[in-house]
């Protein structure tokens, strides 16, 4: 068995900008090789705003993972807030509201196929009506 240094890290509920959060466990593994061996791990929202101190439970999941080149058999897992039942999205979780589509980087495959840059000027100069809220 080796042991590994696990840094969970993920965003926190603080408003305009969220600040970076970690969060270290030192777990065994006969062979790391797989992302399903890593347990989704519970913490205290409330000091993160992420909770309220009454019902502060959250849960981290994990859903990228990445060697650690600062320390021998560390890992760095990028992560998700969710509730207390590890399903349900935290509300300070914007990540998941992100368009999951292979298809979008900064424009559209509509924009790109179909009517390109005069499509895109056209959208621009809409946009531009709108001013900022």
């Amino acid at each position: 068995m080796t042991k590994y240094r696990l840094e969970y890290i993920w965003l926190d509920g603080y408003t305009p900008t969220p600040n970076l959060r970690g969060k270290t466990q030192i777990k065994e593994f006969a062979a790391f090789s797989t992302f399903e061996q890593l347990p989704l791990w519970g913490f205290d929202g409330s000091s993160t705003l992420q909770a309220e101190g009454h019902s502060s439970g959250c849960v981290l999941k994990p859903v990228a993972v990445f060697p650690d080149a600062a320390s021998t058999n560390g890992v760095l897992i990028m992560c998700d807030v969710m509730m207390p039942d590890g399903k349900t999205p935290n509300i300070s979780n914007k990540r998941v509201t992100i368009l999951d589509d292979p298809d979008a980087r900064f424009s559209t495959k509509y924009m790109r196929k179909v009517d390109g840059k005069e499509y895109f000027e056209k959208l621009m100069d809409a946009l531009k009506t709108t001013g900022p809220r």
